[in-house]
């Protein structure tokens, strides 16, 4: 269907440009925040550049995982070549083990257990390289462009690597999965005789912290996935061999939630505009947004409203059908969009019999029917 673009209508939000400000530095090789429901970067310290990851891996492994089975209480059983090669932090499974599926995932999110790493994956995909496979597939998938997996653990290998930003991509997705960002926002749980705490200090130094992951290499030095939520905000910060990491978190997530709120451009339910009908007993329609919009503003900044209406809009329109789309655009970029939906019933201008009308036409044994060209009462 043909659409036309109404008038721009400028929010009366700030003014100027949506490049992200540099108030903040870290000692980080690599940073970046961003905001989760936009997926606007608030901050960005060469952001793109491959570099060694260590056991953030690990939100990718959980991420495949529950993908692929998604039952936590399923049992494995650990095989003795699932164990083949472990090295570094464990939870010292031994072959013939048996435990949940949900276990073997806080004991890899929460103890960082590269054996649970290698179990896990290998009791999903068969073997390591089948795993590694899909585990950049689904990097693939969620745009990571400058990542490449080749363990599930995140122990040192060559051509193991991804940038802050595609990590930044892929903790929004786990965040979007209900069980793997209930685990990350775990202190403490004991689960089958064995107590796991979480290696991010994150969760008791900042309030608001909901998770993510910590990593360490001789490789890539300290890794961490955080995130945090204020009100109806959540930012993600990734740093990549970072000696301050803990300092450098906190500071980056206070200067996003302080410089860059998130601001309401829409409620759902709310009138945003009016459209022309035609072939109407009224002329207009009023357009309703279907949800929520956020998006985080800096002060000074300024979006534009289009509403972008269906063409024609001709009656009958039921109320709560969809008429066109709200877009907010900066700097000519489109960073929001809402579908508008008609906010009541408009009907077309024929005349329409009363029920009195009607029930003196069927006497007649007459009935009457929406006019159609050439025709009218039968």
């Amino acid at each position: 269907m043909k659409h036309i673009t109404a008038v721009l209508l400028a929010l009366t939000l700030l003014a100027a440009s949506c490049a992200p400000a540099r108030a903040v530095s870290t000692s980080a090789s690599s940073a970046v925040l961003m905001d989760v429901s936009s997926g606007r970067v608030l901050y960005d310290q060469d952001m793109h550049t491959p570099r060694p990851i260590a056991s953030i891996t690990k939100l990718m492994t959980a991420l495949v995982a529950m993908e692929s089975a998604s039952d936590l209480s399923r049992e494995v059983e650990v095989s003795a070549q699932w164990l083949d090669g472990v090295e570094g932090s464990s939870l010292y499974l031994k072959a013939g083990d048996t435990f949940t599926l949900k276990t073997l995932l806080y004991g890899l999110l929460l103890q960082s257990g590269n054996d649970a790493a290698q179990v896990i994956a290998c009791w999903v995909a068969g073997d390591l390289e089948t795993f590694a496979k899909r585990m950049n597939e689904k990097a693939a998938e969620l745009g990571m462009t400058n990542t490449h997996f080749e363990n599930p653990s995140g122990l040192t290998e060559e051509g193991h690597y991804a940038s802050a930003y595609d990590m930044a991509l892929l903790a929004c997705a786990c965040l979007a999965d209900p069980t793997i960002s209930e685990i990350c926002a775990t202190r403490t749980i004991t689960l089958e005789g064995r107590t796991f705490t979480n290696h991010n200090k994150l969760l008791w130094l900042e309030e608001d912290c909901v998770g993510m992951k910590t990593g360490y290499t001789e490789a890539s030095g300290r890794t961490l996935v955080s995130a945090a939520t204020r009100g109806a905000q959540t930012l993600v910060c990734v740093t990549l061999n970072d000696p301050d990491d803990w300092d450098d978190h906190q500071a980056l997530l206070d200067y996003g939630f302080d410089t860059f709120p998130a601001t309401q451009l829409c409620a759902q339910g709310k009138v945003v505009g009016q459209a022309a009908v035609g072939g109407s007993i009224r002329p207009t329609v009023s357009l309703v947004a279907q949800g929520d919009a956020w998006y985080p503003l800096e002060q000074g900044e300024e979006l534009e409203m289009q509403l972008d209406v269906f063409a024609p809009l001709t009656a009958p329109i039921p109320q709560g059908a969809q008429v066109g789309t709200a877009r907010w655009v900066c700097q000519g970029e489109v960073v929001a969009e809402m579908p508008l939906l008609a906010g009541e019933s408009v009907e077309d201008d024929q005349w329409r019999p009363s029920w009195l009308q009607r029930w003196w036409m069927g006497l007649w044994g007459k009935t009457w029917e929406p006019a159609v060209p050439g025709m009218g009462l039968i």
